[in-house]
């Protein structure tokens, strides 16, 4: 008689509420059925909630336990009030994973979500085993302030559609959407949702937009000390590759990668090479030849350089 052993279905995610300094915060656990890496931290962009991370989800989950969050001013927590930074946030995060006693862990972060990772891994460097920051910049550049201030002020004057349609163009450049992967989808994808944002939704994203334009740009003086992967599409014109690499520059353990055909939206436009991506850097596979990155690039340390005789290169 042949037995067939089938691998035990994947347990129901837990919603655990938290609470930091008065402002409700909450986290979603997923627990692997064979996992082979340190817990995976998913840190959400501006529209993402713990519940939206789909396909990366689905594909990481085989491999690591995973905690999906809800910081203050996200998802299931009231709007923050802008005063409040990044740090607030990362100060959050630290003790959710106390609370859950999760001593260590990998980090994957996209978009806004990418300072509060940045800052966790500079001020608790013995809780970030690697970190993945995917559309990530140092500071904001006039332009791209420019543009986000206009769909604050949109969106403050009832003006959605508006909104929801210059939000997309940052996001999804409308003028390259035949060279992106699901760009049209995306881009449809992306104004459904920005025009059926709740009252609340629309107060947590005036906040945490404000709170972009408010406080300062991130510190490099301190670099994060763990192994850090910082990637976004070859077409980004927001968080645009050169932004990417000059924040790969201020770690001290960094890879850059280029993403082929794909602009900011990595998680919905190319999801599974994204997972991919994570998984080879998470587990130390190599990263080079990737036929999905049109570049992947050793940031930092830079290559020793070779020094000749009498210290002349």
């Amino acid at each position: 008689m042949t037995i067939t052993l089938t691998p035990p279905p994947p347990a129901e995610p837990l919603v655990i509420g938290h609470h930091w300094r008065g402002y409700r915060c909450a986290s979603r656990l997923v627990h692997s059925t064979d996992p082979r890496l340190a817990p995976v931290v998913l840190i959400g962009g501006a529209f993402q909630t713990k519940e939206s991370w789909g396909r990366i989800e689905r594909g990481l989950t085989d491999h690591a336990d995973l905690l999906a969050v809800d910081l203050p001013g996200w998802g299931a927590g009231e709007p923050l009030p802008e005063r409040f930074g990044a740090d607030f946030m990362a100060e959050a995060l630290c003790h959710m994973l106390d609370e859950l006693g999760l001593p260590r862990v990998n980090v994957v972060a996209g978009s806004y979500g990418t300072a509060v990772a940045y800052l966790l891994a500079q001020r608790c460097p013995e809780r970030v085993e690697k970190m993945v920051l995917a559309g990530t910049m140092t500071s904001i550049p006039s332009t791209a302030r420019a543009a986000m201030q206009h769909t604050v002020d949109l969106l403050t004057a009832g003006r959605t559609t508006e909104f929801a349609e210059a939000t997309a163009a940052l996001l999804v450049n409308p003028e390259r959407l035949d060279a992106v992967t699901r760009g049209s989808q995306v881009r449809r994808f992306l104004i459904r949702r920005m025009t059926s944002l709740t009252p609340d939704e629309i107060e947590q994203h005036l906040t945490n937009t404000r709170r972009l334009l408010r406080h300062q740009p991130l510190d490099p003086s301190c670099p994060p000390a763990a192994p850090v992967l910082v990637t976004t599409g070859e077409h980004d014109g927001f968080t645009t590759p050169e932004l990417c690499r000059e924040l790969a520059a201020t770690c001290a353990d960094s890879w850059f990668a280029r993403v082929a055909d794909a602009d900011h939206m990595l998680l919905l436009e190319r999801p599974d090479e994204l997972v991919d991506l994570i998984l080879r850097f998470l587990s130390g596979r190599p990263l080079a030849g990737l036929p999905y990155c049109r570049s992947v690039e050793r940031v930092s340390p830079t290559p020793a350089k070779v020094v000749g005789p009498r210290g002349r290169g």
